[in-house]
C-alpha cells in the first residue's frame, strides 16, 4: 500500500460520509416539502429562503435539547445503541460504485471506496447489524414499552431480511458475480429490472420494511407502544436513530439502483465519465420520491398482517423468483442463447400473480 492509495481512500471515505450526512439533513426537508405538496400544504418555509435552512434549525434544536438517561437503564448499552444503529448505515455504502473510473492527477480514480469481489455478501452482512442497535436500545431503556418495541422491530427486520437476501440472487445469477462493479457493468446494454421485475419489487418492499418506513413503520406505532424502542431517547441520541433511518433510505435506494437499474450507466457515460454520478443521483432521488409517496399514501398495516405478509407472501415470492431465475440462466447457458433469459420475467410474473391469488387472504388480513 502506498501513501497515494491511502490518501485516496481517506478522501473518498470522508467525501462519502459528508455526502450522506448532508443527504440525511436535506432528505428530511425533501420529505416534508413533498408530503406537504401531497396534502395541499406549504411545508417548512420560515428558516431561510424557501425553508432551505430548516434542517440546520432542526439540528441546532436537537443539539441543545436536554439529554435524558433513565435512572435504571443500562447506561453503557443505552449510549452505544444509537451508534450501533447509525454506523452500519454509513459503512454499507463503501462497496457501491457511484460512477466509472476517472483520470485525476495522473491516477485512475475509481468512484467507489473499494470494489470487493464479495460486495453483495458485504451488504447483506452489514445490513443485519443494525437490528442489534434497535433491540439493545429497547432492552437497555428498562421500559416495557421500549422493550416490546425493540423485540417487535427486530422480528420484523429478521423476517423481511430473508426475502431481501433472496432478492439479491437475481442479479448475482445473471452476472455470476458478487461484485457490484461487475453487476453494473453487466447492465451496459439492458437493466436487470427488465429480467427481474418481481425481484426488484421484492427488494423494494423488503427495504421499506428494513428501514421501518410506512406502511411498515411498526416500531413507531405510538398508539400501541408510545413510540417503541426509542421511547426513552432524547436530544442527539434520538437524532442518531432519526439519522440512521434516513441514511439507510439513501443507502437502500443506491443499492436498488445498482442492482436493478443500471447504477451509474446512462447515455454518453463512456464519453463523459462525470455524467455517471449525475445519472446515479437522479435515479436515487427517484427511489426516494417513491418512498415518500408511499408514506403519504398508504396507512400503517397491523402487525400480524405485516408478519403474515412477510412470511407467507413475500418469502414465497422471493423463493420462487430465485428458483425461476436460476432455471432461466441455466437454459440460456445450456442452449447458448440469451433469448432464454426472457423466460425469467414471463415465468416470475406468472408466479407472482399465482401467489397473489392464493395468498389474497393473507394480504387482506382475512382467515383464508
Amino acid at each position: 500500500m502506498d501513501w497515494a492509495s491511502l490518501a485516496e481512500w481517506t478522501l473518498k471515505s470522508f467525501a462519502l460520509i459528508f455526502a450522506l450526512l448532508g443527504g440525511f439533513a436535506y432528505l428530511t426537508l425533501f420529505e416534508r416539502k413533498l408530503i406537504a405538496r401531497f396534502q395541499v400544504r406549504i411545508g417548512p418555509n420560515r428558516a431561510g429562503p424557501f425553508g432551505l435552512l430548516q434542517p440546520v434549525a432542526d439540528g441546532i434544536k436537537l443539539i441543545f435539547k436536554e439529554e435524558l438517561i433513565p435512572a435504571q437503564a443500562d447506561k453503557i448499552i443505552f449510549i452505544l445503541a444509537p451508534i450501533i444503529t447509525v454506523v452500519p448505515a454509513l459503512v454499507i455504502m463503501a462497496v457501491v460504485p457511484f460512477g466509472p473510473p476517472i483520470q485525476l492527477f495522473g491516477r485512475t480514480i475509481s468512484l467507489q471506496i473499494i470494489d470487493l469481489n464479495v460486495g453483495v455478501l458485504y451488504i447483506m452482512a452489514i445490513a443485519s447489524v443494525s437490528v442489534y442497535g434497535i433491540v439493545l436500545a429497547g432492552w437497555s431503556s428498562n421500559n416495557k414499552y421500549a422493550t416490546l418495541g425493540g423485540i417487535r422491530s427486530s422480528a420484523q427486520m429478521i423476517s423481511y431480511e430473508l426475502a431481501l437476501g433472496l432478492a439479491f440472487t437475481g442479479p448475482v445469477l445473471l452476472t455470476s458475480s458478487l461484485s457490484l462493479a461487475e453487476i453494473v457493468e453487466a447492465q451496459r446494454h439492458i437493466w436487470f429490472v427488465l429480467y427481474q421485475p418481481v425481484g426488484a419489487f421484492i427488494f423494494w418492499i423488503s427495504t421499506l420494511a428494513e428501514v421501518n418506513r410506512a406502511p411498515f413503520d411498526m416500531p413507531e406505532a405510538e398508539q400501541e407502544l408510545t413510540a417503541g424502542y426509542h421511547t426513552e431517547y432524547s436530544g442527539m441520541k434520538f437524532a442518531l436513530f432519526f439519522m440512521a433511518e434516513y441514511i439507510k433510505m439513501i443507502a437502500v435506494s443506491a443499492i436498488a439502483v445498482t442492482l436493478f437499474f443500471g447504477g451509474y450507466r446512462g447515455p454518453f457515460v463512456d464519453q463523459v465519465p462525470l455524467l455517471g454520478p449525475i445519472y446515479f443521483l437522479l435515479k436515487v432521488v427517484g427511489f426516494l420520491f417513491l418512498m415518500v409517496w408511499v408514506r403519504a399514501t398508504l396507512p400503517r398495516i397491523r402487525y400480524d398482517r405485516l408478519m403474515a405478509f412477510g412470511w407467507k407472501v413475500l418469502f414465497s415470492l422471493a423463493l420462487g423468483n430465485a428458483m425461476l431465475t436460476a432455471l432461466g440462466v441455466l437454459l440460456a447457458d445450456m442452449f447458448q442463447n440469451s433469448l432464454w433469459l426472457w423466460s425469467i420475467p414471463v415465468t416470475t410474473i406468472a408466479f407472482f400473480l399465482l401467489v397473489a391469488y392464493l395468498m389474497r387472504g393473507s394480504i387482506a388480513g382475512g382467515n383464508r
